[in-house]
């Protein structure tokens, strides 16, 4: 072998792709290392390929369908540049008509919500005043800070949902990757149902105030929200946005469950394998929950049937979120959202997405 090879980790870092989508290239023929090792297995690849990598890489973030990306770099090193030249032009032309499409279908869309924020009524302009145990509400905002977005792009997502109805709360938060939602008790309020987005910050102030085991005081004026705690409070504005409609996006019971040890599995994420994701920037466990209620930390190569894979982050997020020695990973289709729930209660849960698989 020349000194002057690549190995796949060499050729991930300077092309833009992933050492999993190095592999998918090489399994579906389209960038074959020069030599594999025929005791390990290991990809490696010659100096003069990483052009073809790094156009493979563009075309790739470009969405070019993995047909034509076959043809461009099939191309790309011979004299036919005409083929490539139609071949780009022919996905532009895709990109801009789609473009377009997706234009005239959001001007309809935002028409419709236009519509429908004139006739629907809000469930943020009320008063409420209602008592909570300190323990409880502590416990419920625990359960689902981690979860909560950091994307200026998305403010309405910057904050925990507080939904009063009944004689409950419902605390939830979201990054769209993960949602996290947990109930309390609560007394004192029998009135209609009550939203308000509480800015993350806000929440960290309630938070420090629930060091003691009497019950507080929670109380929504319009758009301002108070946390009483014997002579101390913290209080500010809600978000002005509405929360997503979350109750819709629940999962519905999973067809494989698993009573899983927190400290067994956590450290079997920490060591175990992981795979990147299409960027390169997040660690990716890669499950399998079997039908007889175990959970198995799949190997690379390990191409076998039921598997899931998730941001391995998240899923340590989700476990300390947890709060409990054993909980229930539930999971359906691959495609499917895994949902973390306590044992006896199933009103407390995380549900992170599942991060597709090249392979």
């Amino acid at each position: 072998m020349e000194d002057d090879m690549r190995s796949i980790g060499e050729m991930a870092r300077d092309s833009g792709l992933g050492v999993s989508a190095l592999r998918f290239y090489d399994r579906a023929g389209v960038l074959v290392p020069a030599w594999v090792d025929p005791v390990s297995g290991y990809r490696w690849y010659e100096p003069e390929q990483l052009e073809e990598a790094r156009v493979l890489a563009r075309l790739r973030r470009a969405g070019m369908p993995l047909a034509d990306i076959r043809l461009v770099l099939a191309s790309w090193s011979g004299a036919d540049t005409d083929l490539v030249g139609k071949l780009l032009r022919a996905h532009l032309c895709r990109l801009e008509q789609g473009l377009s499409d997706a234009r005239s279908e959001f001007s309809a869309l935002r028409a419709l919500l236009d519509h429908r924020e004139n006739v629907m009524p809000s469930l943020r302009m009320a008063t409420v005043q209602l008592s909570i145990a300190a323990p409880e509400l502590a416990a419920a905002l625990d359960t689902v800070r981690f979860a909560a977005s950091t994307d200026p792009e998305l403010p309405m997502l910057g904050g925990v949902l507080f939904d009063i109805e009944g004689n409950s709360l419902h605390v939830v938060a979201t990054d769209r990757y993960r949602m996290a939602v947990a109930q309390a008790g609560i007394g004192g309020y029998d009135g209609s149902r009550v939203q308000v987005i509480v800015p993350t910050p806000l929440v960290d102030g309630m938070r420090a105030l629930l060091d003691g085991e009497e019950p507080v005081r929670l109380s929504v004026d319009g758009d301002r929200v108070t946390l009483k705690a014997g002579d101390r409070q913290a209080a500010g504005q809600c978000l002005d946005h509405d929360f997503p409609e979350y109750r819709r996006l629940l999962p519905v019971a999973g067809e494989r469950r698993a009573l899983i040890d927190v400290a067994v599995f956590r450290e079997a994420l920490e060591t175990g394998p992981v795979r990147s994701d299409e960027a390169g920037a997040h660690a990716l466990s890669v499950l399998r929950v079997e039908d007889g209620g175990t959970v198995t930390l799949c190997a690379d190569g390990d191409d076998g049937p039921n598997r899931v894979a998730a941001n391995r982050e998240f899923l340590l997020d989700a476990l300390a979120a947890g709060a409990r020695d054993r909980l229930i990973l539930e999971h359906g289709a691959p495609t499917a959202p895994i949902a973390i729930r306590r044992p006896g209660d199933e009103g407390t849960f995380s549900i992170l997405m599942p991060v597709r698989l090249e392979d």
